[in-house]
C-alpha cells in the first residue's frame, strides 16, 4: 500500500522538504526542541576530606581540644577509610563502629562515649551545611558517666608522702595545689601567676581555660588554705625577679606532667592510683563538702552541682567508721538502759472494764431481746434521750452489750423503737 501525502512528506529528508517548502509544495517543519542540559555530577565530598576542611575551620577551638577530637578523626577514617562518601554512611554504620571501638578496640565506656560525641558533633555540621539530610551518628549515646571503679581517695598521710618525695619546690606546689586548692591540671596551674595571689584578702585568682567560654565563669576565687601556705610562699620566695608564674617549668604544651607524677610516685613506694590528678581534685571536693555547703564548695572548684555528685563526690572509709563507731556507741546507750518490771512494759494493757459485763463474745451472733430504756434529760436539748440499761445476770443483747462497754453512751428514742441497720445501731 502506497503512503499518503502526509506521510511521504514526514518521511521525507531536510534537504528535499526544504525545496518542497521554497516551492510552495509544503509547509517547513517544526523547529525541534533543544535537548535538556545534562547536569553536571556533584563533586563526591569523602569523609577524609570532609574532616580536614571541618577541623581547618574550627579556629575557636584550643589545641588541646583539637587534639583530643583528633582521636575521634583518626578512630573515623581508619573504620571507614578516607576515601568512603559521607553520604554513604548510615546509623547501622555508625552502630557498628561504635561496637568496633567497645568490642574490637575493647575501649572503656566513657571513652567510647567522648569519641560518640565528637562523631555526632562532625556530622550534626555536616547536615547544617546541607551536605546531608541526616546525622547517622546522632543516636549515639555520648554523656559520659561517673565511673566509681576508678575513684580513689588520697589520704593526707600519702599526700605528705608524695611532697616529700618531690624534686624541687615547684613539684611541691603543683601538687599541693591539685590536691589541697583542687586546681585542674595542668590548665590551671600553669596559668597562675605570682599577682593572682593575694596574700591580704586570704585568697587567689584561678583562671580557667575549661570554662571560660561560659559567661562570667572564665576565673573563680578560691581561699589561701592553710595546707597551701608553705608551698606557695616557698615559690614565691624562691623566683627572679621579673618572674610571672608560679610554674615556671613545663611551659610547652607537649610537657607531660602525668609521667613525672609516676615516678615520685614509685619513689615514694606508692603506686600510681587510676585517673591521676582528676582523684586529687576530687578527694579535695569531698573533703571540703564534708564542711561546707554543697554551692559555696562548687563555687571553689569551678564546676556544678550535677558534675561534683556525678564525677567528683565519693565516699569514703572514714565515712564508714564515723557511722560504725556512732552505731555502736548508739547500741550501748540503749542496751545500758534498766530493764522494765513485768506487767509494766506493756505498751497498751488491757482497758478497766465494767463490774457487770459479760464476757467477750461475738455482737453479731448474740440474742437480741428486750432492753429497758429510763428516760435521761439532756440540757440544752429539746426532749428526752433515753439510756440503756444492763440487767445483771441477764441475756444481754448486741445492745445491752455496748451499753455495758459504754455506760454513758445515749441513744435516741429512735435508735430504741427501731431495728438495727446492717452496720450496727444507730448511736
Amino acid at each position: 500500500m502506497l503512503p499518503t501525502t502526509a506521510e511521504w512528506l514526514g518521511a521525507a529528508s531536510d534537504t528535499l522538504r526544504d525545496r518542497l517548502v521554497l516551492w510552495g509544495l509544503a509547509e517547513a517543519r517544526a523547529p525541534k526542541p533543544e535537548p535538556e542540559p545534562v547536569p553536571e555530577p556533584k563533586p563526591v565530598l569523602t569523609l577524609g576530606a570532609f574532616l580536614a576542611d571541618h577541623l581547618a575551620s574550627r579556629v575557636d577551638i584550643k589545641p588541646s581540644t583539637r587534639i583530643a577530637i583528633g582521636q575521634a578523626v583518626r578512630h573515623l577514617t581508619e573504620y571507614f577509610v578516607a576515601d568512603r562518601p559521607i553520604d554513604t554512611i548510615t546509623a547501622g554504620d555508625a552502630d557498628a563502629w561504635r561496637a568496633h571501638l567497645k568490642g574490637t578496640l575493647r575501649l572503656a565506656d566513657n571513652t567510647v562515649r567522648k569519641l560518640s560525641g565528637a562523631a555526632k558533633g562532625f556530622f550534626r555540621a555536616a547536615v547544617r551545611k546541607e551536605l546531608l539530610t541526616k546525622n547517622p551518628f546522632a543516636d549515639l549515646k555520648s554523656t559520659v558517666r561517673g565511673n566509681p571503679a576508678r575513684e580513689h581517695f588520697i589520704s593526707r598521710a600519702v599526700a605528705e608522702k608524695v611532697i616529700e618525695a618531690c624534686p624541687d619546690a615547684q613539684w611541691r606546689l603543683i601538687f599541693a595545689l591539685c590536691r589541697y586548692g583542687g586546681l585542674r591540671c595542668p590548665s590551671e596551674i600553669l596559668g597562675l601567676t605570682l599577682g593572682d595571689i593575694h596574700w591580704a584578702e586570704g585568697r587567689f585568682t584561678v583562671h580557667s581555660p575549661k570554662t571560660e567560654h561560659h559567661p562570667g565563669k572564665e576565673s573563680r576565687e578560691v581561699p589561701l588554705y592553710p595546707e597551701l601556705l608553705p608551698y606557695l610562699r616557698e615559690v614565691e620566695e624562691g623566683a627572679a625577679p621579673g618572674t610571672v608564674y608560679c610554674i615556671t617549668r613545663y611551659r610547652e604544651s607537649n610537657a607531660n606532667l602525668r609521667t613525672q607524677l609516676c615516678r615520685i610516685l614509685r619513689k615514694a613506694g606508692l603506686t600510681p592510683w587510676p585517673k591521676l590528678f582528676q582523684n586529687l581534685r576530687s578527694t579535695r571536693q569531698t573533703e571540703l563538702a564534708q564542711t561546707r555547703p554543697i554551692h559555696v564548695v562548687c563555687a571553689y572548684m569551678g564546676n556544678s552541682r550535677a558534675v561534683a555528685l556525678e564525677h567528683y563526690l565519693q565516699v569514703t572509709e572514714d565515712d564508714y567508721r564515723q557511722d560504725a563507731a556512732q552505731n555502736a556507741a548508739q547500741y550501748q546507750a540503749v542496751s545500758s538502759l534498766p530493764e522494765r518490771e513485768s506487767g509494766t512494759a506493756d505498751v497498751q494493757q488491757k482497758p478497766v472494764l465494767p463490774h457487770d459485763t459479760e464476757p467477750y463474745t461475738n455482737l453479731h451472733i448474740k440474742q437480741v431481746v428486750h432492753a429497758e430504756p429510763e428516760p435521761v434529760e439532756h440540757p440544752g436539748r429539746r426532749g428526752a434521750f433515753r439510756r440503756l440499761t444492763v440487767r445483771p445476770g441477764g441475756a444481754a443483747s448486741a445492745r445491752d452489750s455496748l451499753a455495758g462497754l459504754l455506760p454513758n453512751v445515749t441513744m435516741c428514742p429512735r435508735a430504741v423503737e427501731q431495728p438495727w441497720g446492717p452496720k450496727g445501731p444507730r448511736v
